[in-house]
């Protein structure tokens, strides 16, 4: 899921990272300056073969194995259980339309499109404190991203099947976000979407870093994923498309690699904001600080071309990878140069 601006039906702007024009806008640096943190997306994309040409004449064949290879990755029960989708925003918008209108509980900071899609639907949302054992009895859905963009947190498998058994037995439905699951697969309830009440949403978009080719995965019963399908219509994944996440899927040698190189690029964007005293939690795909200069901070990095993702509600900020040497060098220089341009943005208010 690319992440930009969208806009909900009261008119209120939905915001993303990835809005480098905004950016070069505001502060009237050129867009091709920039140095662009904003997103969770893995700077290290997947390197996708040639296309056969096949695969742009022809209307992508909906009974082909593109369902089958997302259920061997995923770890799901079977090609059945998978609906390959546009995007998991497409799931998002579609998914509450479906579901029986109840209380729904949501984390009050996490990805940020779900709320205003659930209330579309007339549902009404709830305050979750995802540090609950048992779930109150008002709620009947839930919605978690785990790990939760953009804090980090996660929560285990086995709370999660306890949250599900809590809201099975009241009709209700869990759904769970794994788009940044690929480098914590432990955490995964892909292998129990048999079961009803249980949505798993899944994209390629950050760990191989194809948020471009937009395309995604929901995980569940046969039956739910029927109704989904007569409301998104026919070939809603491209065939380019399927052909570059296939690739992905099939290709044990880079997943094994990637993550190592993850791992080691984490721990040194961790040690960069801890040398300037940010304590952080992080995923291997992104950091997030809830320092009290983190908003300072975000504001020092803008002036010199950095572009990180500020969440004005708590005055947090994410920080996505960089992709190259020279990138992580511009960083490191910009964040070092920070505390001087955190003190003058005080001295200023």
């Amino acid at each position: 899921m690319l992440e930009r601006t969208s806009v909900d039906t009261a008119g209120t702007a939905i915001v993303h990272g990835g809005n480098l024009h905004e950016a070069a806008e505001r502060y009237g640096i050129p867009y091709a300056q920039w140095l662009d943190l904003s997103t969770g997306i893995n700077p290290h994309g997947y390197p996708v073969p040639p296309i056969p040409a096949d695969a742009w004449r022809r209307l992508p064949d909906d009974a082909d194995d593109f369902a089958a290879c997302a259920a061997r990755y995923y770890g799901a029960p079977d090609a059945a259980h998978v609906l390959p989708v546009a995007g998991s925003q497409a799931a998002i918008r579609a998914l509450p339309s479906l579901l029986p209108r109840a209380k729904v509980g949501i984390a009050p900071l996490t990805y940020s499109e779900y709320a205003p899609a659930f209330e579309r639907a007339g549902h009404e949302v709830s305050s979750l404190d995802i540090a609950l054992e048992t779930l109150p009895d008002a709620l009947t859905h839930v919605v978690i991203v785990n790990p939760n963009n953009p804090t980090a947190a996660h929560l285990s498998a086995a709370k999660l099947l306890h949250w599900h058994a809590q809201l099975s037995a009241r009709g209700g439905t869990l759904l769970v976000d794994e788009a940044f699951a690929d480098t914590m697969p432990s955490a995964s309830l892909a292998a129990s979407t048999h079961r009803d009440g249980l949505i798993v949403l899944r994209s390629p978009g950050k760990f191989f870093g194809l948020a471009g080719v937009r395309a995604g995965f929901v995980l569940g019963t046969p039956g739910l994923l029927a109704q989904l399908r007569r409301q998104l219509g026919a070939w809603t994944v491209s065939g380019p498309a399927r052909h570059a996440v296939k690739a992905a899927f099939a290709d044990d040698a880079w997943q094994a690699h990637m993550l190592t190189q993850l791992d080691t690029e984490r721990a040194r964007l961790i040690a960069l904001l801890h040398a300037q005293g940010f304590d952080t939690r992080s995923t291997p795909l992104f950091a997030w600080t809830d320092d009290a200069r983190a908003a300072a901070l975000h504001e020092a990095l803008a002036q010199c071309g950095v572009w990180t993702r500020l969440f004005t509600s708590t005055g947090s900020v994410r920080f996505g990878l960089p992709g190259t040497e020279a990138e992580w060098t511009r960083f490191e220089t910009s964040l070092r140069e920070s505390p001087g341009a955190i003190e003058q943005l005080r001295e200023r208010r």
